[in-house]
């Protein structure tokens, strides 16, 4: 009887003791109140509840968190009405303060979000709020971080997600990128037409001065063919006139070693003579003993036909 007493005694004991114990994973801390008030903060480890005394107020992640917020309206510079979406990435530092810095911390977050971007939007004009995203993150982050860190939250890094404008502004904008793609197209086809203009002009200047040196070439070489011409030409005459004259002073050197006399002598000139006034001259000069050398003439020849008619006999 006393046994069956005990046993479930036991039991509770035993299941209030493992009650009592605290795992700690990592990047995890607790944060443990003691009847009430903040007594410490676990990290990574095993970890004792007194029991009734101590209790987990709090699980804290240590891991980088993100928080994509709605569209927030908000008003530029020159008065144009925008909706604009954020996201954060923040972590958790300090985990008590985190539990007992604000009662509902993305809410707060949120808030902060909301108020510094219509802050910031606020100083720019809609161009400068399209084009200037690196710098309205750089700044929602700095003022940010400033605003979370009694919460023991540091924000690490601020997007803006989403920039919409109004229709009416998104209809002027897109008109406005389509004229600036034509102005772009159109002076990219004058540029092109304009180096094909220049190419075809440079295509024609070089093929112009190829066909000049071409031509110039060919005057080279016709000039260069004329001038080997008369070369060959004169080189040929004066060699025909060389061999003419030594065939003529062979002759008259045949003539001297046969011991031919003065009327043969002048034979030979009377056929230079002829060979002279062969319809080439147009003027010749008839030498002063022409008569004495007719009667040579004549002398030979009748002296050739005596001989002719002794032979006959």
């Amino acid at each position: 009887m006393g046994f069956l007493f005990i046993f479930p005694l036991l039991i509770v004991i035993l299941a209030l003791l493992a009650s009592c114990i605290r795992i700690v994973p990592q990047a995890q801390a607790l944060v443990v109140e003691r009847l009430g008030a903040y007594l410490d903060t676990w990290s990574v480890g095993v970890h004792f509840l007194v029991p009734f005394v101590d209790r987990v107020a709090k699980k804290v992640s240590l891991k980088e968190q993100v928080v994509d917020f709605d569209p927030q309206p908000v008003i530029t510079k020159d008065n144009v009405t925008m909706r604009i979406d954020t996201v954060v990435f923040f972590q958790i530092t300090d985990p008590k303060l985190y539990a007992y810095g604000v009662v509902n911390p993305i809410m707060a977050i949120e808030n902060l979000t909301a108020t510094t971007l219509r802050n910031i939007i606020g100083d720019l004009e809609l161009d400068q709020t399209l084009t200037s995203r690196e710098t309205i993150n750089t700044k929602m982050r700095a003022s940010l971080d400033v605003a979370t860190d009694p919460w023991g939250i540091k924000v690490n890094r601020v997007e803006l997600k989403n920039i919409i404008p109004p229709a009416a502004i998104q209809d002027a904008m897109e008109k406005q990128m389509k004229a600036e793609r034509e102005r772009r197209e159109a002076i990219l086809r004058a540029e092109g037409e304009k180096k094909s203009t220049i190419l075809v002009a440079e295509g024609k200047k070089e093929s112009a001065i190829l066909d000049a040196e071409a031509d110039k070439q060919a005057a080279i070489l016709h000039a260069e063919a004329e001038k080997e011409r008369r070369i060959r030409e004169a080189e040929g005459e004066a060699e025909a006139i060389l061999k003419v004259q030594q065939a003529k002073a062979d002759g008259i050197r045949f003539l001297k070693e046969a011991g031919a006399d003065a009327a043969v002598l002048r034979l030979k000139s009377l056929e230079a003579f002829a060979a002279a006034a062969d319809g080439k001259a147009t003027k010749i000069i008839i030498p002063s003993d022409i008569q004495g050398m007719a009667g040579l003439v004549t002398s030979v020849a009748e002296i050739a036909k005596s001989q002719d008619g002794k032979t006959a006999e």
